[in-house]
């Protein structure tokens, strides 16, 4: 298996977290399934040759270039075969600044690629397609998306939008709605509208997912703490909270998750 990460230039690093490609020789791995879990971020797919199969969830259908936007709770794929992808993290905040349309429309969905780029959905597919590596690739995607943001003049709620996620990240998702509100310079209301339209999730389902991948990010650095010391430490009520929020969003309790699945964040990782 070969994993490759790369960062956004300068002009897209407000928008976009990283590019990252995954490439699996058919030889090596046999037909596994793989939960997806609720991450923070809007993913752009590109498949390059077969694809996944969704395990159970017959509204999810793969294309071969694709967007997810928030996810609400956890679903599996099934991989069989050798497997190519391209994909494109977008930050929270990101996405909203390429599309005018209300990012709660695609919550938990997976929705082809020219349901949101009418213009250039083609060209950019038929270049991914045809690019020789993932360098290229990137090169490609980076052309496309700063085309698109320079169509995007005068988009005076990125500023605030961005100043909401940076509070929560600054506190590590450990920090009341109503706290966030007075920082953001918002009522209540008027930040529930402002993450709806720009995050695609509430105030609080998304401080819930933050919390969630902290956890995972510090079980990743430290794999001999306790389940007790990574509740409190992560912003917990306690044990039983965080329990109950894994079962929410991983199907798995915390002891499961960790014993099954790979303490990886990508919400966390830099």
């Amino acid at each position: 298996m070969t994993y490759t990460i790369k960062k956004p230039s300068k002009v897209l690093a407000p928008y976009i977290k990283h590019y990252w490609m995954l490439e699996t020789p058919v030889s090596s791995y046999p037909e596994y399934v793989q939960r997806i879990v609720p991450n923070g971020l809007f993913e752009l797919t590109f498949y390059l040759g077969g694809k996944p199969v969704f395990v159970d969830h017959s509204k999810y259908t793969s294309f071969s270039l694709q967007f997810t936007g928030q996810l609400k709770n956890y679903f599996d794929i099934k991989i069989s075969g050798s497997l190519s992808l391209f994909s494109v993290y977008f930050k929270p905040q990101g996405l909203s600044a390429f599309l005018d349309i209300p990012l709660k429309e695609i919550y938990n969905e997976v929705i082809p690629f020219h349901y949101l780029f009418r213009t250039g959905s083609e060209r950019l597919e038929e270049a991914l397609r045809h690019s020789a590596s993932f360098t290229d690739r990137v090169d490609v995607t980076e052309r496309f998306l700063i085309d698109q943001i320079r169509k995007r003049k005068n988009y005076y709620e990125f500023d605030r939008v961005n100043h909401c996620i940076e509070a929560i990240n600054s506190k590590k998702g450990e920090v009341k709605i109503d706290q966030l509100a007075l920082d953001c310079c918002l009522s209540r209301k008027q930040l529930e509208r402002t993450f709806s339209d720009h995050i695609g999730v509430s105030p609080k389902q998304f401080i819930k997912i933050v919390r969630f991948q902290r956890t995972i990010y510090c079980r990743s650095i430290d794999q001999d703490v306790s389940l007790t010391e990574l509740a409190y430490k992560c912003g917990y009520y306690d044990q039983s909270h965080m329990i109950n929020d894994f079962i929410t969003l991983s199907g798995l309790t915390p002891k499961q998750y960790f014993e099954e699945c790979e303490p990886f964040s990508d919400y966390f990782y830099d």
